[in-house]
This record gives structure tokens, C-alpha cells and sequence, in this order.
């Protein structure tokens, strides 16, 4: 099915099943610990043998020398797998680092061994007997140092009227250098993979947001036919991200079972799944903002600086400025550096997130310039298209409903504009606020249907659910579209031997997957009344019926008496998204509490008001959006991975040196969403909300803390220490 036109009869339109507030179906199985993640397949694997990985200890240079004979004496040992001894080994198109280094080091805990033994403990004990010669070289891991000693590789991203010009003659202009850290993924599900050979053919269960991706990346990198390669992710315990692509434990995973010739797991240690596995990049942006003193900006200019290894892609932090406010003159570029640190790639809204910790707070900045209220400055540059591109409208866009309706129910106008003008006590309080923004994606997605004798409801796609609820909406979604009970639907998801879908990532995965099983649900519909002898037309599917246009009516399991019915289709997006500029937006409102002594920061409350296209369950929905606001008072306050300059490392590789956000960190959270539909987004008229939920919240925070402590804090964390110089001395 192709999608390139809003449908007009949409039996999705029903709303019976969806768009209602119902539990996860996966509920049970997970709070019960009968969900089954990647490392716990031991039905399938009864006589698994465990791997342990051994991580480079320098970050770039070259392995001399590798004496592995101790460590394959050591006891319970089956294998020792190295890249001398792994056969050849292909490249994969998404990873920058080569999975399994050597003789080459590309980055520090780059995977250079794997011990196979009887035992977990075993293999660990016998990779530290593995005896590694290294020859280091110097690298680069400072991204400032970088910056300074080269230009790096210039990507202009957009260029519109004469932004300099524009900028030297306004009235009122800010020049301001924001800074955000390397961070961390930090879910709690490691990178985990079982291997099992039958033959030539491997079957892999793997912890992998993106089955097909994975599937493909795992029979390039072995050199095999991806036919031969079975990727299976029922349940994947958190990804951000981090999760899109296959790491070293699915490889390493592989060529252990290969070589001990029986099934193998492998999961990697937290220092590895930090330094070995990707994160978020350090950015360093500079925005310059040019207005008229009725508030009308004039020039927007935004540059980024990030790093990557070789061959690798910057962050793309100034995406969402080429779209959130109107301004005639704008110039936005990136720049990226080559550093020696591990693989920077896709974190939870990537390019958005750290680029609007850094735009929100230049807003502010100039709303302060120009005497305005931050909110009205926002509204006052609200815009209805696409500013680069005039001709091209965004579908939707209720930014300003947005934010009017966040000030109201947060009582903005009680806000003391001066900073520092409220004090409870020993708490210096402010409020803060920022624009949400990211950009709605799309992605071709399939789906399969099965209509079996007793009416029920079984659907199948490779789409994943990273505690997201997508078993939940995929079953509404068969349910409303076939007329049964929810209970009725049975849903299959992550195993590559069904239709490929969009996968879980970039927000897209809810609305594409989603409108995949629309479009075999509409096949099965057709197949149904062709088997009842019924004409489409008019025909309703409710109550485990079908009833036509006539008023002959059926049982929905009459269809398949004689045997199930099986439905499968595609649904490909046409070029509306070219017509129309596709978007979520919101608005993000924070009140904070700074101690007046010691400079400790205390969110008191939030509130996110979300403009998203159809909520299609708006309970799993509010709870992509806590989550992520949550992931952003992390960002804002604690989240960051120190890097070793001598050594090239992330210094604080677990979760007791990672810092995020604990329940005593998060006070009440409130969740708002507009009632929208977006007609050309996809049949099922959604959009997205897991990323919008964390873009903007950081920044929301930074102005309530300046609100609160006149603290104008332009370096992520903002940590107590780079406070102190503005509290009180009578405190």
C-alpha cells in the first residue's frame, strides 16, 4: 500500500481500541521476569558456553604482540577468538569502529579477544591471562583542543538571505558559545547476544532496536547470505540509541559459537558498553540571534562543533534551528573534528536534544536583551512553513497553542521575571521554560496478519518494543481495524523471518509501524469479505462481525473455516513529506529550588505540553515523555562522561561514576497533549513523542536556575560547583 494521500475512509477513524488509555499487554510477562531478554534464551541454548570480551587498553596504536596460549589452557576454556584467528571479517556499513580490532587499535576497549569458557566466572578469569604488547600513538580526545588546532570538515547546512549583514545591523544581538558533554546511553539492559549454529546458518538472539539492520550488518560482517542469518529480539531492555546498530557482542557472540562449535552468550561489562558501544558526543555550539526591538528576529546563526573517529558523522545539533522560528537572514553549519574517543552516533533525539540545550537558553538570553517575556518572544516568532523553504508548509504546527496552554495551567505569571526575586527559605526559586522540537520521521514498514478459525487476531513484523508499549499499539491497531476484542490480537514482534518494519528509533518507529499493520489489516479486510461474499463498500468490522452495506452480518472466524486467512503488506510513504515539512512541537515548563548555601539544584516540578498527531495509547505515551524528561534533568544536572585527556578513555565507565537521575531526583511530572490529528503524516494520522519528550528540557532547566539564582550557566552539567560564585553571602 502506498500512502501519499490522506484517506478519507479511515476505519481507523473508529477510535474504539485506539487512541485509549489501556495497559501493556507486555506487563505481566515483564513484571513476572517471564519476558525473555537476549542473554536469558536457555530453552533454545540449554548447553550455552558464556564468552567474555577483552577491551583494548589503549585508545589508538597498534597490538604488537598477543600471547593468548595461557588463557586457552586456563580451565573450563573452549576457544579463544582474536582477529588472527577469526577468518576474514567484512566491514558493516553503520558502525565507524571495526568490531573486533587488531592488529589495528582504533579506540580504547575496542574488542580485541573473546574467551569462550564453561563459566562466566572462567572465561573472565582466563582473559586476564591474555599477555597484549601494545604500541601506542598519540590521539586526539579533546574536542576544544581540536577545534583550535583545525578547522575539521565544514558542512553548511543552511544559507538563507545575507546572515552576516543582517546580524552586524541589528538593533539587538547576542553572541553566545554553549557547551554539552559526552554522554552516556546507560540503559539498563546491557549489549547482550546468544549464538547458535545449526550448520552454516546462525541463529542470533540479540538486544538490537533495528532487526533487519542488524540481520544485514551480521551476514555482511561474517560474509555469509543474510538468508543464513536468523536476528531474533523479542524484548529489548532499553536502547536510546545505543541499540541501532550490531556491536561486538553479536559478532563476538557468533565467531565464539563458531570456533567452540556449541551455542554461545555474550554480554558486555559496563566499561565496555561505555567505551566500547556508542554515545552522545560532546558538542560545542555557537548562536548568534540578531532582532528588531519589537522582539521580530532578523538573523539566526547556529554552528556546531563534535568529533567522531575517522570516517565517522557529527551531531547534528543545529537540525532543529533551520525549522522552530521564523527570521529572513539564517546561516546554520557543523563541524566535525576527528578525535580517537569511542564511536559517537544516534542517542535519544539526536541533534536535537544537545542542540536545543543550547538554542532555548540563547532564546532566553535575547528575550532578556529585549526586555520581553520569554514565552512571548517565542510566540512572536512563531512561523506557519518551512522559513528555508517558504513554499512548503508544515503539515501541522500548534507551537503557540503549545506554550499558551503550558503557561496558563503552569501559572507562568506568578513568575518573577528579575532573577532571584523568590525565596522559600533556604531555596531560592525560579521558573524556566523551553520550545520542544523534533522532526517527524517516517520509514516504509510491513506488517503480516493471520485471521485463524476461532476469530482470532495474530500479527508479525520484525518491529521491536524497547519498553516503548509497541506490542500494545499493534495490537490496538489490529483490533480496531479488524473489530475484535484486544484480547483477541496475538502479537509477534523482533524476529527477522517476519515482514521488515520500520524498527524502534529516530520517533518513527510508533507511527510507521503502526500504519505497516493498517496496511495488512486492509488486506486481511479485503480477503475477508471476499471469502463472505460481502462488497467492500459500506461494510463494518465490530464486535467479532462483519455486517455489509445490505445488513447481512457474519462472524469475523467464518472467513477462515475452512482455514486461517493469512494478510501481509507494506505501506510506503509517497512524497508528502517533501510537500509539507512533518514536525512535533511543545513546550517544556520547569520550577526549580537552588539552595541558597550550597548550590545544590532540586527540580520541584515540570510539565510538558505535546503537539504529536494522534496519541494512539496516551498511557504508554505519557510515559515515553517522563521518561524523557526525566532523561533531561540528567542531562541538565548530572550526566556526563569524563574523558581521561592522557589516555583517551570515558573515565567514569559504570553506573556509580555515570550519574543520572534517581526517583528522589523527580518530583511531579505533568503530561499534556494536544487533540491533533496529522492527516499526512500516515494513515493513522500520529506522529511521535519519545524524543520530543527530552528536547528542550534541559534548557527549560537552565533558565529556571538562572531565574532563580541570576546563574547563567552556558557549559552542560550545570553541577553546584558552577554556581557558588553567584549565591548569596548571607545565605
Amino acid at each position: 500500500m502506498k500512502f501519499d494521500t490522506p484517506a478519507s475512509e479511515n476505519p481507523i477513524d473508529r477510535l474504539t481500541v485506539v487512541g485509549k488509555a489501556l495497559d501493556r499487554i507486555d506487563g505481566p510477562l515483564k513484571t513476572t521476569g517471564r519476558a525473555v531478554y537476549a542473554y536469558e534464551h536457555h530453552d533454545e541454548a540449554p548447553d550455552a558456553a558464556v564468552g567474555y570480551v577483552l577491551g583494548a587498553a589503549i585508545a589508538k596504536g597498534k597490538i604488537s604482540a598477543m600471547d593468548v596460549d595461557a588463557a586457552r589452557n586456563a580451565p573450563g576454556v573452549l576457544a579463544v577468538v582474536t582477529a588472527q584467528n577469526a577468518g576474514k571479517l567484512g566491514k558493516g556499513k553503520m558502525n565507524t569502529a571495526t568490531l573486533l580490532g587488531g592488529p589495528h587499535v582504533e579506540h580504547y576497549h575496542q574488542a580485541i579477544a573473546v574467551v569462550v569458557a564453561q563459566t562466566f566466572e572462567q572465561a573472565r578469569a582466563a582473559s586476564a591471562l591474555i599477555r597484549v604488547t601494545y604500541k601506542g600513538e598519540k590521539g586526539a580526545f579533546d574536542l576544544a583542543a581540536a577545534r583550535k588546532a583545525s578547522p575539521g570538515k565544514h558542512i553548511p547546512k543552511t544559507s538563507v538571505g545575507d546572515f552576516e549583514d543582517a546580524f552586524a545591523s541589528a538593533p539587538v544581538k547576542t553572541d553566545r558559545t554553549y557547551t554539552t558533554p559526552d554522554q552516556s546511553h546507560a540503559m539498563m539492559e546491557p549489549h547482550a547476544s546468544t549464538a547458535v549454529w545449526k550448520g552454516d546458518e546462525l541463529t542470533l538472539w540479540t538486544s538490537s532496536q533495528m532487526v533487519a539492520w542488524g540481520r544485514s550488518e551480521v551476514a555482511r560482517t561474517l560474509g555469509i547470505p543474510k538468508e543464513k542469518v536468523r536476528l531474533i529480539s523479542p524484548y529489548v531492555g532499553g536502547g536510546f540509541g545505543a541499540k541501532l546498530f550490531v556491536r561486538a557482542d553479536a559478532l563476538l557472540a557468533a565467531l565464539g559459537a563458531r570456533a567452540a562449535g556449541r551455542p554461545v552468550k555474550v554480554a558486555l561489562p559496563r566499561p565496555l558498553v561505555i567505551n566500547n558501544t556508542t554515545h552522545r558526543p560532546a558538542t560545542i555550539q555557537r548562536i548568534r540571534l540578531g532582532a528588531q526591538r519589537d522582539g521580530k528576529l532578523t538573523a539566526i546563526g547556529h554552528e556546531s562543533w563534535s568529533g567522531d573517529l575517522p570516517g565517522g558523522q557529527p551531531e547534528e545539533a543545529v537540525q532543529q534551528t533551520q525549522f522552530l522560528y521564523a527570521g529572513a537572514n539564517r546561516m546554520s553549519a557543523l563541524n566535525l573534528m576527528t578525535l580517537d574517543l569511542p564511536e559517537g552516533n544516534a542517542m535519544r533525539a539526536p541533534g536535537e536534544a544537545p542542540g536545543m540545550m543550547a538554542l532555548e537558553i540563547a532564546m532566553d538570553e535575547m528575550a532578556e536583551a529585549l526586555g520581553m517575556d520569554p514565552v512571548e518572544f517565542r510566540v512572536c516568532n512563531d512561523t506557519p512553513v518551512d522559513p528555508s523553504a517558504p513554499h512548503r508548509p508544515f503539515s501541522q504546527r500548534r507551537l503557540v497553542e503549545c506554550l499558551r496552554t503550558g503557561a496558563q495551567r503552569f501559572g507562568w505569571a506568578d513568575r518573577h521575571a528579575k532573577p532571584g526575586g523568590r525565596r522559600e527559605g533556604q531555596w531560592l526559586v525560579g521558573m524556566g521554560m523551553a520550545c520542544a522540537y523534533r522532526n517527524n520521521l517516517v520509514m516504509k514498514s510491513a506488517a503480516r496478519v493471520r485471521l485463524d478459525t476461532d476469530g482470532g487476531i495474530i500479527v508479525e513484523t520484525d518491529m521491536t518494543d524497547i519498553g516503548t508499549g509497541s506490542y500494545t499499539i499493534i495490537a490496538q491497531t489490529a483490533a480496531e481495524m479488524l473489530g475484535v476484542p484486544l484480547a483477541k490480537v496475538a502479537v509477534r514482534l523482533g524476529d527477522s523471518s517476519f515482514p521488515v518494519s520500520a524498527g524502534s528509533g529516530g520517533q518513527w518507529g510508533a507511527n510507521s509501524a503502526t500504519a505497516g499493520v493498517y496496511a495488512a489489516c486492509m488486506k486481511l479486510r479485503a480477503a475477508v469479505l471476499e471469502k463472505l461474499g460481502y462488497a467492500a463498500q459500506g461494510a463494518v468490522f465490530a464486535d467479532g462481525a462483519v455486517t455489509d452495506a445490505e445488513g447481512r452480518s457474519a462472524p469475523l472466524a467464518q472467513a477462515a473455516e475452512h482455514g486461517e486467512l493469512v494478510a501481509e503488506d507494506v505501506l510506503e510513504f509517497g512524497d508528502l513529506d517533501k510537500k509539507f515539512q512533518q514536525s512535533t512541537f511543545g513546550a517544556h515548563f520547569v520550577e526549580v529550588g537552588v539552595d541558597a548555601a550550597t548550590g545544590e539544584t532540586r527540580i520541584r516540578r515540570m510539565l510538558a505540553v505535546c503537539a504529536a498527531g494522534r496519541i494512539l495509547n496516551p498511557k504508554t505515551a505519557r510515559s515515553q515523555v517522563i521518561g524523557a524528561m526525566t532523561m533531561g534533568v540528567g542531562a541538565a544536572l548530572m550526566e556526563e562522561l569524563a574523558v581521561d585527556l592522557r589516555a583517551g578513555f570515558f573515565v567514569n565507565h559504570d553506573l556509580a561514576g555515570y550519574e543520572v537521575p534517581v526517583h528522589a531526583d523527580i518530583p511531579r511530572q505533568e503530561v499534556i497533549f494536544l487533540d491533533e490529528e496529522d492527516p499526512v503524516s500516515s494513515p493513522m494520522k500520529a506522529k511521535g513523542v519519545g524524543e520530543l519528550g527530552l528536547c528542550g528540557v534541559g534548557a527549560a532547566i537552565a533558565n529556571a536556575i538562572y531565574n532563580a539564582t541570576g546563574a547563567r550557566v552556558r557549559d552542560y552539567p550545570i553541577t553546584l560547583d558552577k554556581l557558588l560564585g553567584y549565591l548569596p553571602e548571607d545565605p
